[in-house]
């Protein structure tokens, strides 16, 4: 901490700390996605007792600076929301853009027969191999979504073999021809149940926005699907809207 609690000030113990730990954020001593030291530290640095800290780090939490994650800490919030386009691109081509490290930890990676929902889908037959693949997606190691997708096995021979922790899903697609042009999608909100939960480090019952894919390539033949769940403080769609044209009523 830059500076210590002033006693002789006539702000309020916690609300000084509150401007201690903003302070820091904003001068990039306590860069996005850091963990803060741990409780008893800060009130050694700070000078101010637990309750007193806690109802600064609520403060901080509800402003957006802070998140907080059970069993694990305090961290400091991506300010608000992640600006994702309203242009197809991938992952990694966000993070890379927005100069933040993308990576994966895997939960599922295998082939399985396409469902008759899936198949319809997807627009193969029932029963065609389908590649899943279930990843936790982070940005310079904070969670900000979890990620199931299913691609046709056919468009990337030994597509299972590969190691999705660090390759991308659309540069794998297009080293094979497969170019993703468009993307139709619907988003929802959703509460974190506890398996999400763990999974994005946030409390169960967290608000989470779903996004349903489809994404077809330039014949509109459907090459991957999609279902991501995006915890909802890490992610915000920028998008716009036009008016349309109107007949002339004179």
């Amino acid at each position: 901490m830059t500076l210590l609690v002033r006693t002789d000030y006539p702000d309020p113990l916690w609300l000084q700390a509150v401007d201690i730990i903003r302070r820091d954020v904003a001068d990039g001593r306590l860069p996005v996605g850091s963990r803060l030291p741990p409780e008893r530290e800060l009130c050694e640095a700070l000078s101010i007792s637990r309750v007193t800290l806690r109802k600064a780090l609520a403060r901080l939490v509800d402003e957006g600076v802070l998140r907080s994650s059970h069993g694990r800490g305090w961290f400091v919030a991506s300010g608000g929301g992640t600006d994702w386009p309203n242009s197809l691109e991938s992952f990694s081509e966000t993070a890379d853009r927005m100069g933040l490290r993308a990576s994966s930890r895997i939960l599922r990676q295998e082939i399985a027969p396409a469902t008759i929902d899936e198949a319809e889908e997807l627009s193969v037959a029932p029963g065609s191999p389908l590649f899943h693949l279930e990843r936790v997606r982070l940005l310079d190691d904070v969670p900000v979504a979890m990620d199931d997708s299913r691609v046709p096995a056919a468009l990337v021979p030994g597509i299972q073999d590969i190691d999705f922790g660090a390759a991308s899903l659309y540069e794998r697609l297009a080293a094979q021809g497969v170019d993703p042009q468009r993307a139709d999608s619907t988003i929802e909100a959703r509460s974190a149940d506890e398996s999400l939960a763990t999974h994005l480090s946030v409390l169960p019952g967290t608000p989470v926005l779903v996004m349903h894919q489809l994404v077809v390539d330039s014949l509109e033949h459907p090459v991957l699907a999609s279902t991501i769940r995006y915890a909802g403080e890490r992610y915000r769609l920028r998008t716009a809207f036009a008016r349309s044209q109107k007949a002339d009523h004179r």
